[in-house]
């Protein structure tokens, strides 16, 4: 019968945007018809609790954002219900990791991030930023920064990238930092410009752009924050349907369409295996749960 791959996030957004290619190279790789439902609500939370209690028979996916390592424990921090646990969850692959992009319109009158950094500094609370919803990469990565900067600026959270972007574009918010995928058609149509990028070395697809450390902000040096997306399942699924499906992404990840069209949306492949993805996840719960417990900052 048909895999469902669940999306937790409303369609159009980058995880639907990841998903569909890959599903389809997936539905080659297996033989059979993978399905992209999405189930978007609570930040990714409904989708993603379906799949936790989901029958663990290699039938249903959950293609995720990373903010799935932190959910659980972040709602314990706040005292939050919490839906489900990080380790009702097994890691089959990564689709793709890559840096956020910093972004304010075209017409602002910041040119570089240092110019934004000191804005924020010189007026606390003027100023504004966007991010794609609550406890989402784009907002953690703005609330890093403002943790190591001694900075604030409001934080206006949207239900989901595109509504996100285009407030950014209509001025409604100061900035926006989001993953290539939502970001470069603005760019490239002159709407929004690029004034960094959150990685530790410059990104492939904009190269030009610097990164926050080169940006010669003393506190923000070294400053890293990666945002990726992958599949996980039910953790008592069998280890033979990881490995089977594993073996089938990282295939699918190989296809020239499907690096085209991730390439095309300003993302690049990843892959590996079930352990290195499990350890990437445990990493990045250490490393977001402090700024969590500094900024309070909700889920869903």
């Amino acid at each position: 019968r048909p895999i469902t791959m669940i999306v937790p996030f409303p369609p159009g957004g980058v995880a639907d945007t990841v998903g569909r290619p890959v599903a389809e190279a997936l539905s080659r790789q297996l033989g059979q018809t993978v399905v992209v439902e999405n189930r978007a609500g609570a930040g990714g939370g409904v989708g993603m609790a379906y799949v936790a209690k989901a029958k663990p028979d290699g039938y249903t996916i959950l293609m995720s954002l990373s903010s799935i390592s932190i959910i659980p424990e972040a709602d314990k921090i706040l005292g939050k219900e919490i839906s489900f646990q990080t380790s009702q969850f097994k890691p089959i692959a990564r689709f793709t990791a890559d840096p956020t992009v910093l972004v304010v319109r075209a017409d602002s009158p910041w040119k570089t991030y240092p110019e934004f950094v000191a804005a924020m500094k010189k007026d606390p609370g003027k100023y504004n930023f966007a991010s794609v919803g609550n406890g989402s990469s784009s907002h953690l990565c703005m609330e890093y920064i403002k943790a190591l900067s001694g900075t604030f600026a409001v934080h206006i959270p949207f239900n989901g990238g595109p509504p996100a972007v285009l407030a950014t574009v209509g001025g409604e918010t100061h900035m926006i930092a989001a993953v290539p995928t939502l970001l470069t058609p603005q760019i490239k149509a002159g709407r929004l410009k690029a004034i960094a990028v959150t990685g530790l070395q410059r990104y492939g697809l904009t190269p030009e752009v610097p990164t926050v450390t080169e940006s010669g902000v003393p506190s923000l040096k070294g400053f890293e924050a990666i945002a990726w997306n992958g599949v996980l399942v039910a953790a008592a699924t069998p280890r033979p349907l990881v490995e089977r499906i594993n073996a089938a992404i990282n295939l699918a990840l190989q296809d020239e369409s499907v690096r085209q069209r991730l390439q095309a949306a300003g993302l690049e492949p990843a892959g590996g295996t079930p352990e290195k993805f499990a350890q990437l996840m445990r990493d990045e719960s250490a490393k977001w749960l402090p700024i969590i417990r500094r900024s309070g900052a909700t889920l869903g």
